[in-house]
């Protein structure tokens, strides 16, 4: 059996340094009028602002810039939802790499289109996890590419880690820190680093009911597979925990928790109404917890809330503004 690879404080310290001239350092925004919606002190950090509208340019830009000149030249491939995709596809338009994205064939066509416009080699395959990697090793032995695995890849969670960095520069004090979970990179770094820093503060990670895995996965005190129904939160779909996420996720994380389609999208809504910021449904999980009072928190508690992206076609998006029926994807 492969052995689990961990992230540690100096690998997030490192890559904050590496990407630092290649990413933006996103805002820590305090949003007084979510404070009587949420129940707590609410600041968000809004990572659609990033460069590629996604948190994901983080742990990519990490990634690669750890990789040999050789591999730069022999290109590098990747599996995605579409916002690791872009995130990579803007890597290597930077930098020179070739780069070849596996997508599902159902990945809303604005996260399609961006990779494709930044260079990539953008494939449309199977809607399933097992399929898509399957091809993306039959692309590595014919053309050598390096993979840049959204979760697995330490020196990605690395990259990911560092919006907890920034998080707790801006705000010493945090008490709470929610986190959307599809395949556990992104919540691995940021507990990885809260953790080492200051043991105290809450890690909280919420997943779309359907497509909750960990929350199964803890529930059941194995790694057990979830069903991956349709979903309005289509870049967290996962539907087995990551094998190097979970051990870490086991570790730091205080509470894994799920929510309705419904409470995604009256936080969708509610996050443009108050805050002014355009999330996709899956950035907006841990504002929808805490809308349906999923999370214990109160008055006064400094609650940060992850913001991860807001790459999705904005006449959807519209919809869910307009109280409109909107698709799920699976």
């Amino acid at each position: 059996m492969e052995e689990k690879k961990a992230v540690t404080l100096e690998d997030i310290q490192q890559a904050a340094e590496r990407i630092r001239p290649y990413v933006r350092r996103t805002p820590l925004l305090r949003e007084k009028s979510m404070d009587e919606f949420l129940g707590c002190e609410v600041y968000v950090k809004p990572e659609m602002l990033q460069i590629t509208g996604a948190f994901k340019l983080r742990g990519a830009m990490s990634k690669i810039m750890s990789l040999t000149e050789e591999e730069r030249q022999r290109g590098i491939i990747t599996s995605s939802s579409g916002n690791h995709g872009q995130a990579c596809a803007y890597a290597g338009q930077l930098l020179g790499i070739p780069v070849t994205v596996i997508v599902p064939e159902d990945t809303p066509h604005l996260k399609v289109n961006n990779a494709r416009r930044m260079g990539a080699n953008v494939i449309l395959w199977d809607r399933l996890y097992v399929k898509r990697w399957e091809k993306v090793h039959e692309e590595v032995a014919a053309h050598g590419y390096t993979i840049v695995h959204p979760y697995e890849d330490p020196m990605v969670m690395a990259g990911q880690g560092t919006i907890a960095l920034e998080v707790l520069e801006d705000l010493p004090e945090l008490d709470t820190i929610v986190v959307p979970v599809g395949g556990g990179g992104l919540i691995s770094g940021i507990s990885t680093y809260i953790k080492s820093v200051k043991p105290s503060i809450r890690v909280i990670g919420i997943q779309a009911e359907g497509n909750d895995s960990y929350v199964q996965s803890r529930k059941a005190g194995k790694v057990v597979e979830a069903p991956c129904t349709p979903t309005v939160a289509d870049g967290l779909s996962c539907r087995r925990p990551g094998n190097n996420p979970f051990p870490i996720i086991e570790k730091n994380v205080d509470e894994l928790i799920s929510v309705t389609e419904e409470e995604i999208l009256k936080a969708t809504k509610l996050l443009a109404q108050e805050a002014k910021v355009v999330g996709e449904p899956s950035a907006c999980v841990g504002v929808a917890a805490a809308m349906a009072h999923k999370i214990q928190i109160k008055p006064g508690e400094k609650v940060c809330f992850v913001l991860t992206s807001g790459n999705w076609d904005i006449d959807l998006l519209g919809k869910i503004y307009n109280d409109m029926p909107v698709p799920a994807v699976n």
